[in-house]
């Protein structure tokens, strides 16, 4: 005020109202900032409202006459106590201190809607949401501010001064929205008020990120793959596109990514139908390197001798049988030989021992065959135990057996080696227990996702027919293919992830052209938006319509959430249809069947 020394409450001119209108809703007056704390320990005083503090600090007359060495928060109290009292009759009827000259009169009136919403918790900020919602609060009134006089308080029924509420902006700005055709919708801070011509501007947001690899992923898909004039040609080619690009085959994991582009073209190519031979041919191909399997002498227990007898039968030492020194190196012919010398004699016992320590396991088999059945399993034993643990043999001979094979149960391993050869011998020679290869190509599947080998493990699935689940649902084996359900679903739904589910969908239409995969229709519309975010919104339309056309063959009232989202969607892409391009002016409003159907099925489930 004029005439006021006090160094500490210097409090802004009238003339300065115009530049504070302006300011930013943290500026607080000279006098505020400097004696923030009234009490010591009580920083901002009593009030809890900052609109309230103002008025105290900045015009109540008592405060700005109290001396420098007075207690100020005495001052306050009293100071609050006297205004409370003059001010109550405008508090009836729920009023607040900010209220306005015409609920001075004590007539009721509900709170303003500011109010409302900040009391009610839907926003943080009164001075954001003052910005947006106009009421008799938020009015700023020239008239009220200014320097402060007696006059003006003369009686009880004086309206409070409304606070001064700051622009959420200083200064002119630019406007951004997203429209919903792959427009970037950008107004320029213009003023048409002062005679400035009002400027929109409207950019592709396909031109925007035409440099970007998830633009370049999107256009470079050929989808949606359900349309008539897609030749799978096309959807072979970006298989091959993909392994070359995206595949690392100088690690295990970009091999088992390779396996399953290549059976998706294998797929392509025979129309959705394959056989065990087709996939184990398959396997076999990709295997880097053909593996040596060592083999090796039978153990000396499952002959029946003894290691000090098994030396004892080595070239070089009298045949007690025979009488003879047997050679050091024996040829095929000698063995067979002395094979049929101990028939002569009746040892067949010896006969197999001898044949089965030479490796004569035809001799040793078909003997044995002609015996009781334990000299039989016996020999077979001795056999198999000549064979290395991690050969494929191995895995069909116990599948043969009718027991799980230990490959299915430790592959994956570095030290056990590839698990191609094991599945390619379980597809080519099946048993005639189906449900025994069932079960032990899905538990080869298990162990390879325990160990991470998420795409070996989802090509088994495939290989026994096991159907696709949901993301929520995590004891499902697959949701998506070659992707884990188990990790977040930002990176679970991955772009890439989506277009092999999409072309895998799309071999079993070449089979059976009325098959759909239900699970992953709502991804379908995941990949409509990305599409639509990236201003592509003529193909994210086309995915809407593939979707409502699924949903219709069915019924849509028994996935309400998927069929309403599409719908939504799809109004809002209505307009990028190149259908309308054709069509007369008058009827470029008509709207696709599809959607008149979806929408017709929505209010019908809303309505039950």
């Amino acid at each position: 005020r004029q005439g006021y020394e006090d160094p500490h409450c210097q409090y802004p001119s009238a003339s300065y109202r115009d530049f504070y209108a302006y300011q930013s809703h943290q500026w607080q007056p000279v006098a505020w900032q400097d004696d923030r704390g009234l009490g010591q320990g009580e920083p901002y005083g009593k009030s809890t409202n900052y609109q309230d503090q103002h008025y105290y600090r900045g015009y109540h007359p008592d405060l700005a006459t109290t001396p420098l060495g007075q207690d100020r928060a005495q001052t306050y109290d009293s100071s609050e106590e006297r205004y409370i009292s003059a001010a109550r009759p405008e508090w009836t009827g729920g009023k607040t201190l900010g209220s306005d000259t015409g609920e001075a009169s004590g007539q009721p009136r509900e709170p303003s809607q500011l109010l409302q919403y900040r009391e009610s918790g839907l926003s943080s900020s009164s001075h954001e949401l003052s910005q947006y919602i106009r009421d008799g609060a938020d009015h700023y009134d020239p008239m009220l501010s200014g320097t402060w006089s007696l006059a003006q308080a003369g009686g009880h029924s004086v309206s409070t001064p409304a606070p001064v509420v700051p622009l959420k902006f200083s200064l002119p700005h630019m406007a951004v929205c997203f429209g919903a055709g792959g427009q970037l919708v950008v107004v320029c801070p213009h003023h048409p008020a002062e005679g400035q011509l009002a400027h929109v501007e409207l950019h592709s947001l396909e031109v925007i990120l035409h440099d970007t690899k998830e633009l370049e992923e999107l256009q470079a898909f050929p989808g949606p793959l359900a349309r008539e004039d897609l030749h799978k040609v096309d959807v072979m080619t970006f298989c091959q596109q993909k392994i070359a690009t995206s595949c690392d085959l100088s690690t295990q994991r970009g091999r088992d990514s390779s396996l399953l582009w290549k059976l998706l073209i294998l797929l392509c190519r025979q129309n959705g139908s394959m056989v065990g031979s087709d996939t184990a041919e398959l396997l076999m191909q990709d295997c880097r390197r053909r593996e040596k399997y060592k083999r090796q002498n039978p153990a000396a227990n499952l002959i029946g001798l003894t290691d000090d007898e098994w030396m004892s039968r080595q070239p070089g030492t009298l045949d007690l049988i025979t009488g003879e020194v047997p050679p050091v190196v024996e040829t095929q012919a000698q063995i067979v030989e002395k094979f049929t010398k101990l028939l002569y004699y009746g040892r067949k016992k010896d006969a197999l021992v001898w044949a089965m320590r030479n490796h004569l396991w035809g001799h040793a088999l078909f003997l044995s065959s002609k015996m009781d059945p334990r000299t039989y399993s016996w020999v077979l034993t001795g056999f198999t135990s000549t064979l290395a643990t991690n050969d494929p043999l191995q895995t069909l001979f116990q599948l043969m057996s009718g027991r799980i094979p230990q490959a299915a149960l430790c592959c994956g391993d570095a030290t056990w080696g590839d698990w191609r050869p094991h599945l390619a011998v379980m597809l080519s020679n099946k048993v005639g227990d189906m449900e025994l290869n069932h079960r032990a190509i899905v538990t080869m599947g298990d162990t390879l996702a325990g160990k991470g080998a998420v795409e070996a493990a989802h090509f088994c699935y495939l290989m026994a027919d096991i159907p696709f689940g949901y993301f929520g649902v995590k004891a499902d084996r697959m949701a998506l293919l070659g992707s884990s359900h188990r990790q977040a679903f930002a990176q679970f739904a991955r772009t890439e992830v989506i277009q092999r589910m999409e072309i895998f969908e799309y071999c079993q239409q070449l089979r059976q052209p009325k098959s759909f995969l239900l699970p992953f229709q709502v991804y379908k519309l995941l990949y409509a938006s990305r599409l639509a975010d990236y201003g592509l919104p003529a193909q994210a339309l086309q995915y809407c319509e593939q979707i409502a056309t699924t949903l219709l063959d069915q019924d849509p009232a028994s996935h309400p959430v998927l069929a309403q989202q599409v719908m939504k969607l799809a109004e809002r892409l209505k307009l990028s249809d190149t259908l309308l391009l054709e069509m007369p002016e008058q009827d470029q409003t008509l709207e696709p069947d599809w959607l008149v159907q979806l929408r017709a099925c929505c209010r019908e489930w809303e309505v039950r």
